[in-house]
Formats: C-alpha cells, structure tokens, sequence
C-alpha cells in the first residue's frame, strides 16, 4: 500500500471525517486489521481562515506549497488536500512537488459522470460556489453545475465557518440546508455535491431529494484505490 500524504486541518471536523473514512473504507476493503499508511499534516485553520477573509491567497499558497513538501520528504507516494475551498491554490501548493495530487474536483466529476447525471447543484464556502477555480474544473469534464442564488449561498456559508468548522450541528441549519437543496433540485439540478468536506455532517441521500456526492466520501475512495493500485 503506498503511503497518502494528507494536509488538513481545515477545518479540524473535516480532518476528522477524512481520517474516520479512510480507515473505514480500507478496512472494508482489505478486511481484518488493516488500516492505510498515512502521513498527515495538520493545519491551524484561524490561521488560513484570516488569509482567505483578507484574499491574502498567495500567502495561504505559499503555506501549502511548503507543507506539500514536507510531506513528500517525509515519504507520502501520493497527496490529498482535504478541504475543498483551498483546492483554488492546487497549482501553486504543487509546483516543484514530485508525487501527485488527487484532485477532490475531478475525482467528483468522475463520480457524477458514472452515474450518468450532468447538473450538479453544488453546496460549498462563498469562494467555492462563487470563483471559478473550481465549477470550471467540472465544466471541464463535462458537467453543468448549478450553484444557489445570493442569500443562499451567504447563509450556507455562514453555517459553514460559524457552526460546522466547529464541529457545531443544529437541526434549524439542517432544515436550512435542506430547503437550499431542493430549491437547486426545483432549479433543475439533477444531484448535489456537498462540496465543502463538512457539509455532509447535515446533509446525505436521506433528506436530499435528489442524489447526492459527498465530496470527502469521493476523495477519500479516490485516494484509496491510487494507494492500493
């Protein structure tokens, strides 16, 4: 099994979703005791967090491009970047880097194209649903995301950095999200991507009337069968 470099800790929830899923998912495939061989580096998100709210992104890419480094030298055969949002910096994290990045994007797009669906409705951070870096990436591979309108999009990110991040889940921002998948499936979405890593902690194929791609679940399987090739 080939060692997977991870650099999370942002959040701290999703970091945890990420290592519980990836220990689960090769003990379902492998069977007994077995657990994957990984190297993460943890970030502390109010760092990161106050370069994003002040668009200090080259900054915040910096910090990456060191830490993706440090985790090839430290012996990782492939890399994930667990969050979403900061994959905006996936280029500049990898220059001079020698392993490769699963790409949560691409590995989605994949998995919504198996599924034979084209409109994705995506449910993510304001820089997510708003900048390209990332809804060109699936245009890319073929798809016609959809993304909620202004008020939606505000709130879902507000219960993203002010409850999720910290691992804080009522049932009114459950409802809340609820209502804003369904007004993307009434708008013509044919699916939705969880498109932020902590968002399935409210949202799943049980109170989603449409099928749903839970990103971090899609990377975690991506990464996964890249160890195990």
């Amino acid at each position: 099994m080939k060692t997977i470099g991870i650099l999370g800790g942002m959040s701290a929830a999703s970091m945890q979703l990420y290592y519980r899923e990836l220990c689960d998912l090769t003990r379902e495939r492998l069977g007994g005791l077995h657990s994957p061989q990984l190297l993460i580096r943890s970030l502390d998100f109010a760092e990161i967090e106050a370069l994003q709210a002040k668009g200090a992104w080259r900054e915040a890419g910096d910090i990456l491009n060191r830490e993706a480094h440090a985790l090839e030298r430290g012996g990782a055969d492939l890399l994930i970047l667990a969050t979403n949002t900061m994959h905006k910096l996936a280029d500049q994290m990898m220059e001079g880097v020698g392993i490769p990045l699963i790409h949560i994007a691409d590995a989605t797009a994949k998995t919504i194209q198996s599924a034979g669906l084209k409109r994705p409705g995506l449910m993510a951070t304001a820089f997510t649903m708003e900048q390209a870096f990332y809804t060109d990436r699936l245009r890319a591979a073929g798809l016609e995301p959809l993304v909620p309108n202004d008020d939606d999009r505000a709130e879902a990110h507000r219960i993203i950095y002010d409850e999720l991040c910290k691992d804080i889940t009522t049932e009114t921002s459950r409802s809340t999200c609820v209502e804003i998948a369904s007004r993307l499936a009434e708008a013509g979405a044919d699916s939705i991507i969880l498109g932020c890593t902590e968002v399935g902690m409210l949202l799943n194929s049980t109170n989603v009337t449409v099928p749903v791609f839970d990103t971090t679940l899609i990377h975690c399987q991506a990464a996964l069968d890249e160890a195990l090739a």
